[in-house]
Protein backbone atom coordinates (compact mmCIF):
# COMPACT_ATOMS: atom_id res chain seq x y z
CA UNK A 1 0.00 0.00 0.00
CA UNK A 2 1.32 3.66 -1.14
CA UNK A 3 1.05 6.26 1.43
CA UNK A 4 0.87 10.27 0.19
CA UNK A 5 3.63 12.49 1.40
CA UNK A 6 0.62 14.36 3.38
CA UNK A 7 0.00 11.04 5.26
CA UNK A 8 3.17 10.29 6.24
CA UNK A 9 3.81 14.21 7.63
CA UNK A 10 0.34 13.55 9.43
CA UNK A 11 1.85 10.31 10.92
CA UNK A 12 5.12 12.04 11.82
CA UNK A 13 3.44 14.60 13.16
CA UNK A 14 0.67 12.63 15.67
CA UNK A 15 3.50 10.75 16.73
CA UNK A 16 5.50 13.43 17.67
CA UNK A 17 2.37 14.66 19.79
CA UNK A 18 1.78 11.41 21.37
CA UNK A 19 5.63 11.36 22.18
CA UNK A 20 5.35 14.78 23.69
CA UNK A 21 1.94 14.38 25.52
CA UNK A 22 4.26 10.93 27.41
CA UNK A 23 6.81 13.01 28.07
CA UNK A 24 4.43 16.23 30.07
CA UNK A 25 3.23 13.88 33.10
CA UNK A 26 5.74 15.04 36.08
CA UNK A 27 6.48 11.48 37.70
CA UNK A 28 8.56 10.29 40.69
CA UNK A 29 12.26 9.41 39.49
CA UNK A 30 13.79 9.16 43.32
CA UNK A 31 12.00 9.21 46.89
CA UNK A 32 13.64 9.71 50.07
CA UNK A 33 13.25 7.94 52.11
CA UNK A 34 12.32 5.43 49.09
CA UNK A 35 8.28 3.79 48.92
CA UNK A 36 8.49 0.62 51.27
CA UNK A 37 11.97 1.40 53.30
CA UNK A 38 12.30 0.54 57.14
CA UNK A 39 14.57 3.08 58.55
CA UNK A 40 16.27 3.34 61.83
CA UNK A 41 16.61 6.73 62.47
CA UNK A 42 13.78 8.88 61.44
CA UNK A 43 14.18 11.12 58.53
CA UNK A 44 14.25 15.11 58.65
CA UNK A 45 12.63 15.52 55.26
CA UNK A 46 10.79 13.66 52.53
CA UNK A 47 12.29 14.72 49.05
CA UNK A 48 11.15 13.49 45.72
CA UNK A 49 12.68 14.18 42.24
CA UNK A 50 10.48 14.59 39.28
CA UNK A 51 10.67 14.07 35.49
CA UNK A 52 9.62 17.07 34.64
CA UNK A 53 10.00 20.54 36.22
CA UNK A 54 6.72 21.13 38.72
CA UNK A 55 4.34 24.49 39.06
CA UNK A 56 4.81 25.27 42.76
CA UNK A 57 1.71 26.80 43.67
CA UNK A 58 -0.25 23.64 42.65
CA UNK A 59 2.68 20.81 43.68
CA UNK A 60 2.68 19.30 46.90
CA UNK A 61 3.93 16.65 49.50
CA UNK A 62 1.53 15.47 52.55
CA UNK A 63 3.03 13.04 55.22
CA UNK A 64 0.66 11.15 57.60
CA UNK A 65 1.09 9.38 60.85
CA UNK A 66 -1.13 6.13 60.89
CA UNK A 67 -3.66 8.05 62.59
CA UNK A 68 -3.66 10.51 59.94
CA UNK A 69 -2.21 13.17 61.20
CA UNK A 70 -0.15 15.88 59.46
CA UNK A 71 3.90 14.66 60.51
CA UNK A 72 4.78 18.22 58.60
CA UNK A 73 6.80 20.44 60.05
CA UNK A 74 5.70 23.65 57.35
CA UNK A 75 4.65 23.62 54.40
CA UNK A 76 6.07 21.19 51.68
CA UNK A 77 8.03 23.15 48.76
CA UNK A 78 9.24 22.99 45.36
CA UNK A 79 13.25 23.98 45.30
CA UNK A 80 13.78 27.55 43.46
CA UNK A 81 17.02 25.97 42.51
CA UNK A 82 15.54 22.81 40.62
CA UNK A 83 12.05 22.73 39.97
CA UNK A 84 12.07 18.98 39.44
CA UNK A 85 12.63 18.67 43.12
CA UNK A 86 10.32 18.86 45.64
CA UNK A 87 10.41 18.45 50.00
CA UNK A 88 8.53 18.75 53.12
CA UNK A 89 10.64 19.13 56.28
CA UNK A 90 9.11 16.65 59.29
CA UNK A 91 8.61 17.11 62.62
CA UNK A 92 9.85 14.47 64.97
CA UNK A 93 9.09 11.07 64.13
CA UNK A 94 8.74 7.84 66.50
CA UNK A 95 7.72 4.36 65.66
CA UNK A 96 5.06 3.15 63.14
CA UNK A 97 4.31 3.76 59.52
CA UNK A 98 4.18 7.07 57.45
CA UNK A 99 1.70 7.68 54.71
CA UNK A 100 3.52 9.94 51.59
CA UNK A 101 1.03 11.31 49.21
CA UNK A 102 1.67 14.04 46.61
CA UNK A 103 0.87 15.54 43.76
CA UNK A 104 2.42 17.38 41.33
CA UNK A 105 1.56 19.12 38.29
CA UNK A 106 3.98 19.84 35.67
CA UNK A 107 4.83 23.50 33.51
CA UNK A 108 2.44 22.75 31.15
CA UNK A 109 -0.30 21.69 33.47
CA UNK A 110 -0.42 18.07 33.63
CA UNK A 111 -1.22 16.39 36.80
CA UNK A 112 -0.14 13.27 38.66
CA UNK A 113 -0.43 12.33 42.11
CA UNK A 114 0.45 9.12 44.00
CA UNK A 115 1.56 8.23 47.41
CA UNK A 116 3.81 5.54 49.49
CA UNK A 117 4.37 4.52 53.15
CA UNK A 118 7.29 4.30 54.77
CA UNK A 119 8.23 2.45 58.62
CA UNK A 120 10.32 3.60 61.31
CA UNK A 121 11.42 1.23 63.55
Amino acid sequence: MKTTPFVRGALAALGFVVIQAAQAHALPKTQEPAPGATLSNAPHAVTIDFSEALEPAFSSIAVTDSHGQSVADGKSAVDAGNRKRMHVALASLTAGTYTVAWIAVASDGHRTKGGYTFTLK
